[in-house]
């Protein structure tokens, strides 16, 4: 059976890929603490669901528009403005289903064949996928704990060549939690404004998983605006995995070319979460706000964890609900059956040993780390470090 060789040019998503494994396990009675989650472990907000009833018994239950109702398009548009004091129109708003897809949308209107997509260091696992998927170049810029995981302004001037179409970044970022502040982020402005031709993603899905203060979009320097493209959604900030909505924030002629990609692919986003994210992206943020706080106890206890553990090199996370710990000291050592060579044999030996399910490091340009989630409860995060505490004692 010949299939696709679009298939050979990346690969599956190891964060899911860790998830299943979990889940395997777990089927097979063994008690696995998950602690490669990249959800909130949260229920969505009463106000959002009880929108979410009322658009049922309203009766929105038929196709939508490819790029999203009015009504939502505008809600994008008054929390831009509200919480990031950007101005945007309805036009320049493309709702999607999760922000995967507006990742690909964005990504596969931009970038053309052999085209160079500058991405730093550690960075979701999906941004390198979707690159070669769109038949781009990834260049990886490393970035490291000592400079917060954060790509310089000299790097980023450094990695940029002819080729270079796009860059991608995240703040708050996945895995690392590294938070780019207003100066850092004008510093990489005044590299853009250089190169005129270059655009800019944005990704901004964690930014009220911010424990550092305002959360700052590099949207906000009008000499680049129209070459940014912000993407974010529902998903983290208001527990709303399984909803499925995702938005960009672009220029028109960018916007339209994501819709035309979009109207092929899977048209318009479910119509009750469209609804119900008009609730969710204008009305209270309380609970949203209260998330967060619990996220920082829990970020706060890790810390405390990962602290007695010889051997691990951890940073704080200025956001995100992930830890990303330098796990590289352990590599060459055996508990005897078991030799841990790289961060894909210390995610599996925690995974089988201590049944504590991680994420490899090299999944996310860094080798020699590994995410590890806080988006679970106290007990369970006590309880899962106290196992990967005896696991790793067991390597010599």
């Amino acid at each position: 059976m010949q299939l696709s060789s679009l298939l050979e040019r990346f690969s599956e998503p190891e964060t899911l890929k860790m998830a299943k494994l979990g889940r395997e396990l777990r089927a097979q009675g063994v008690d696995v603490i998950d602690l490669s989650l990249g959800e909130p472990d949260f229920d969505t907000p009463t106000h959002i669901k009880e929108a979410a009833i009322k658009a049922i018994n309203d009766n929105w239950s038929h196709y939508t528009p490819v790029p999203g109702f009015l009504d939502v398009r505008s809600a994008v548009c008054t929390k831009l403005k509200r919480d990031n004091n950007l101005e945007y129109v309805p036009t320049q708003i493309v709702v999607s289903t999760g922000s995967k897809q507006s990742l690909a949308n964005a990504i596969l209107a931009l970038v053309d064949e052999d085209e160079e997509v500058i991405i730093p260091t550690p960075y979701w696992v999906t941004y390198s996928e979707l690159v070669k998927i769109a038949r781009g170049k990834v260049v990886e810029v490393r970035t490291s704990q000592a400079s917060g995981f954060k790509i310089t302004p000299e790097q980023l001037a450094a990695a940029i060549t002819a080729k270079t179409k796009l860059f991608l970044f995240s703040s708050p970022c996945n895995p690392s939690g590294a938070v780019y502040n207003k100066e850092e982020l004008k510093a990489l402005a005044e590299v853009f404004k250089k190169h005129p031709d270059i655009f800019i993603i944005s990704d901004e899905i964690y930014e009220f998983i911010n424990y550092v203060g305002a959360h700052e979009s590099i949207a906000q320097f009008d000499e680049l605006k129209e070459r940014i493209i912000i993407v974010n959604g529902l998903s983290k900030g208001f527990a709303m995995t399984g909803w499925r909505l995702g938005y960009t924030a672009s220029s028109e002629v960018v916007a339209k070319a994501m819709e035309k990609i979009q109207g092929q692919t899977t048209s318009g986003t479910c119509s009750i979460t469209q609804k119900a994210a008009v609730t969710a992206l204008t009305g209270d943020l309380t609970a949203t706000f209260e998330m967060t706080k619990e996220f920082t106890r829990r970020k706060k206890r890790v810390l405390e964890l990962v602290k007695d553990i010889p051997g691990i090199k951890c940073s704080e996370p200025d956001g995100a609900f992930y830890i990303f710990p330098d796990v590289s000291s352990f590599y060459g050592k055996s508990d005897g059956h078991t030799v841990i060579s790289n961060s894909a044999d210390f995610s599996m030996y925690m995974l089988n040993t201590a049944h504590v399910s991680s994420v490899m490091g090299a999944a996310f340009g860094e080798p020699d780390c590994v995410r590890f989630s806080f988006a679970n409860n106290i007990e369970n995060i006590e309880k899962g470090w106290a196992r990967i505490k005896d696991a790793l004692a067991k390597l010599k």
